[in-house]
């Protein structure tokens, strides 16, 4: 759709709600956005809607009232550590739980140089190899 058709059409729509000043913003607000809004139509990879996001930040937002009893400072920064290790294991497609159990308990031995097998990414390539041998 062309802009001055869409203008067109929206300032048609917008003459509908005169008397509702808010609609009228919401509208105004849209057509600024119209290419972003319209982005997903393009190209099949994004997404309608950003509920996956919203739902990744959910348990941030329900977390943040209790983070603020987290005792210390240093409390604090430990929790936010570990926020990060379960966040990267499921944006991996890994059970947090089974992940660090693993790690957890390989990483007294582990040598050091090789550290990196036990980032999530490898981790879960090492397992995938190992279940098809």
């Amino acid at each position: 759709m062309s802009v001055s058709h869409k203008t067109a059409r929206a300032d048609a729509f917008m003459r509908g709600f005169a008397n509702s000043p808010w609609t009228g913003k919401a509208i105004d607000y849209s057509l600024k956005r119209w290419t972003a809004l319209t982005r997903f139509l393009n190209d099949g990879r994004l997404c309608m809607s950003n509920n996956a996001a919203e739902r990744a930040l959910r348990g941030i937002a329900v977390g943040r009232r209790n983070w603020t009893f987290a005792g210390s400072d240093e409390g604090g920064r430990r929790a936010a550590a570990i926020y990060t290790l379960v966040e990267t294991a499921k944006l991996n497609d890994i059970d947090p739980q089974a992940w660090l159990t693993d790690v957890l308990a390989r990483l007294q031995d582990h040598p050091v140089k090789r550290i990196d097998e036990l980032l999530p990414w490898n981790w879960k390539r090492a397992r995938q190899e190992k279940a098809a041998a």
